[in-house]
């Protein structure tokens, strides 16, 4: 398993709440278990202990999202650090269910975690993996939907650091939101030049008189 792959586990939890919406989804111990995704023996060991917990993690993760977005790679650092101190995982080289064609193990790095339950298995790769994204790729690469209300976590993974939106979804209605604003703006102004220089008129033969 790429390393890289497990920095979807912060975004897969972070983007479980809309906060500007008021909505939440990780309300019981399936909707936990539905985040860990295809690591079926992890999500087992979820009780209804861990929503409270996993809720707990998504809020430190999402501010690690918030500083960058705000731009102070340090803070960012700093709140990403304390999850890897708090969640420790060891990682391990493995070759299990991947093999070349003829047969032989594809060795590749893989995070084992150590857990006292299902959030701190979760927290330890989900902090480990955006660990993972942030150093090779830069702080600036963590982002937050631009598309009021989403304000949904995102990697920026774009050739030239571009990305504003989490989804195309978001990115067409932020376009199409612009585009209506700019209109308006358009149409105001013409109509605030028009009664100027009908304005202009009436005191031009106002004058004459």
């Amino acid at each position: 398993m790429e390393l890289a792959y497990y920095s979807d586990y912060a975004v897969r939890l972070v983007n479980s709440e809309e906060p500007v919406r008021g909505k939440d989804t990780l309300t019981t111990v399936e909707a936990v278990r539905e985040l860990f995704g295809v690591n079926a023996s992890a999500a087992r060991r979820a009780t209804d202990a861990d929503v409270t917990r996993f809720r707990s993690v998504r809020a430190r993760l999402r501010a690690v999202f918030e500083a960058a977005d705000q731009g102070d790679e340090t803070l960012a650092v700093d709140l990403l650090n304390s999850l890897l101190l708090e969640f420790p995982v060891s990682p391990q080289i493995s070759g299990h269910d991947h093999r070349d064609d003829d047969g032989r193990p594809l060795w590749h790095m893989h995070l084992a975690d150590h857990p006292s339950n299902a959030t701190a298995g979760y927290a330890a790769i989900a902090a480990m993996g955006l660990a993972f994204h942030l150093t090779e790729y830069g702080v600036d690469r963590l982002g937050l939907c631009q598309a009021h209300p989403c304000r949904n976590a995102y990697l920026d993974t774009s050739t030239n650091r571009s990305r504003r939106y989490c989804s195309d979804r978001c990115a067409t209605r932020a376009n199409v939101a612009a585009y209506r604003a700019r209109k308006r703006l358009e149409a105001d102004r013409s109509g605030s030049s028009g009664r100027t220089a009908e304005s202009a008129q009436r005191t031009t033969a106002s004058g004459d008189r």
